[in-house]
């Protein structure tokens, strides 16, 4: 390695790193913002609204924004230059038998879980640095789930995504992939909207927890997940066995 190699080397490691989070007031979100920060992380949180409490962490900042509108995606993204890594982690449930569904919820969580990540990756990846990392939270509940059937399709079509882009941009070595929770300790698993399909206890007897989550996609933000892309990694206490 030449000097000089060396040092535009040494210049991208001592950089900090600049995650966007979406969903980043509640629940996996949070985790994740939360523990790339402990990570050393520079992390830009997108929600509706934030989380009411004391001063920001040191290399946090908040965006407000409403991710079903693309227009404000493309607007917010043209602001940002050479982001290292986008997390599509926001999102919510609603659940409707077949012969009931609701043409509305369904529209809606399409926007937020597959358009919105659509528009943030659209506008990102001209200008992210080669080496990137694109992150989608999915749900085991993709695999199809009775009284779920318009939210496992938009958590399905983010696979589809996912694999796509790793395709076209792994010559840039940047890595696109899924995570798939099961069930997890978050306000959604208890929001009312989901009563007639309550969470199952996962056979390791207990609930996901966020930070597990987290962890897992500091991982595969990380130097050591270069390799694995295209792909959906389920974390979900052998309930998909």
């Amino acid at each position: 390695m030449s000097a000089a190699e060396g040092g535009r080397e040494n210049d991208e490691s001592s950089r900090t790193r600049h995650a966007i989070v979406t969903g980043a007031s509640s629940g996996i979100g949070a985790a994740i913002a939360q523990c790339l920060l402990a990570h050393g992380w520079r992390v830009t949180g997108l929600d509706r609204q934030e989380t009411p409490g004391g001063p920001k962490p040191d290399g946090y900042e908040f965006e407000r924004i409403d991710l079903s509108d693309t227009g404000a995606i493309a607007a917010l993204f043209s602001g940002y230059r050479a982001v290292d890594a986008l997390v599509h982690a926001a999102g919510f449930m609603r659940v409707n038998p077949v012969g009931a569904l609701n043409m509305q919820d369904g529209e809606a969580m399409w926007r937020v879980h597959v358009l919105a990540a659509e528009a943030m990756i659209n506008a990102m990846v001209p200008g992210m640095p080669d080496g990137g990392r694109i992150l989608l939270v999915g749900s085991r509940t993709a695999m199809g789930a009775a009284g779920r059937s318009q939210y496992a399709a938009t958590k399905a079509a983010l696979l589809g995504l996912a694999r796509s882009c790793a395709l076209e941009l792994a010559s840039r070595g940047i890595t696109v992939n899924v995570i798939a929770p099961g069930a997890t300790e978050t306000p959604m698993l208890h929001d009312p909207a989901r009563q007639g399909t309550p969470p199952r206890l996962p056979p390791i007897g207990r609930f996901i927890q966020p930070r597990e989550i987290a962890e897992l996609a500091a991982y595969l933000l990380g130097p050591f997940g270069a390799a694995i892309t295209g792909q959906q990694i389920t974390i979900c206490g052998g309930s998909s066995l």
